[in-house]
């Protein structure tokens, strides 16, 4: 090994997401770039040069400290860059059967759901990947970083920034900010990257009896929608060169939308971003159905 070699540690390198196509790209820059799948998932598609794959269970903490033994014994005791990149957004109940019936693809779904109508146990099971996962990285992985005067880059989302319809589940990603206040730069905002999470919520639906039931369309049509895209690995070019600069920004956009809500949420008043999604959404269709059927019991 030599002295001036470099390591990249991506976590969630699952096949068709962007950590496969990050750790990708740092190989490509010269890096060895260290990949992590879940025990479940296969690591076929990192079968490349400068990749080494080890597997992870961010919710088990002697997942993580058998992988720091790995990386110790690869790298010599160091690591010039940690992406926390792992995500789970897929509910529980539903979790064990999408690892078995697609170990070939990114397990990480989407979970598009009204807040009120928003299972608990499932995400806090969220929360244990999302954010306690990048904590505990940290803070088991700090010290390699610090001997090589490494980065951490926290993967966060434009969903953590704007409250869109249905993401009430993905707040940790704004909570995964406070991370980022510690550890420093680079926080990724990411815009609609291609990936296959939206692709996996499209037959989601309302519970029976939501409060929401009267937008039952409008929820349809939202997780169905195809937004326009950036390519994942356009993505990671640009977010691999930011983190590897000797001082990246503290928050780094990147990805479709990101100019238009980075532009409001700096300069707008702090509820803009409701006013907007009560036009969008149709919540005063919502609030209309409601005040009518309450007229009606009286």
């Amino acid at each position: 090994m030599s002295s001036k070699e470099r390591f990249a540690l991506v976590t969630g390198c699952g096949k068709g997401g962007i950590g496969e196509a990050l750790v990708k790209e740092y190989a490509c820059r010269g890096l060895h770039a260290i990949a992590t799948v879940l025990p479940t998932e296969s690591s076929d598609h990192l079968n490349e040069p400068g990749i080494t794959c080890f597997k992870l269970d961010l919710t088990v903490e002697q997942s993580i400290l058998d992988l720091k033994q790995s990386i110790q014994e690869l790298t010599g005791g160091r690591l010039d860059v940690l992406v926390n990149n792992a995500i789970l957004v897929l509910p529980e109940d539903q979790l064990d059967a999408a690892t078995e019936t697609t170990s070939d693809t990114d397990v990480s779904k989407g979970y598009t759901m009204t807040a009120i109508d928003t299972e608990i146990v499932p995400v806090k099971r969220m929360f244990d990947v999302n954010l306690f996962g990048p904590m505990q990285m940290v803070h088991h992985f700090h010290d390699m970083l610090i001997r090589s005067r490494g980065a951490i880059v926290n993967i966060g989302s434009i969903g953590g920034v704007v409250p869109y319809l249905g993401t009430a589940s993905l707040v940790e990603y704004a909570a995964s900010g406070d991370v980022s206040a510690e550890t420093g730069p680079p926080k990724i905002i990411s815009g609609e990257i291609g990936t296959n999470i939206l692709k996996n919520d499209v037959h989601r639906q309302l519970p029976e009896g939501s409060y929401y039931a009267p937008l039952a369309p409008e929820f349809k049509k939202h997780v169905q929608r195809v937004p326009e895209t950036t390519n994942r690995f356009e993505y990671a070019a640009n977010v691999a060169a930011e983190s590897l600069k000797p001082s990246p920004a503290a928050w780094f956009w990147y990805g479709k939308t990101t100019s238009i809500i980075r532009f409001f949420d700096t300069f707008a008043w702090r509820t803009f971003w409701d006013w907007i999604f009560w036009r969008d959404f149709k919540l005063a269709k919502l609030k209309d159905a409601h005040s009518k059927r309450l007229e009606g019991e009286m």
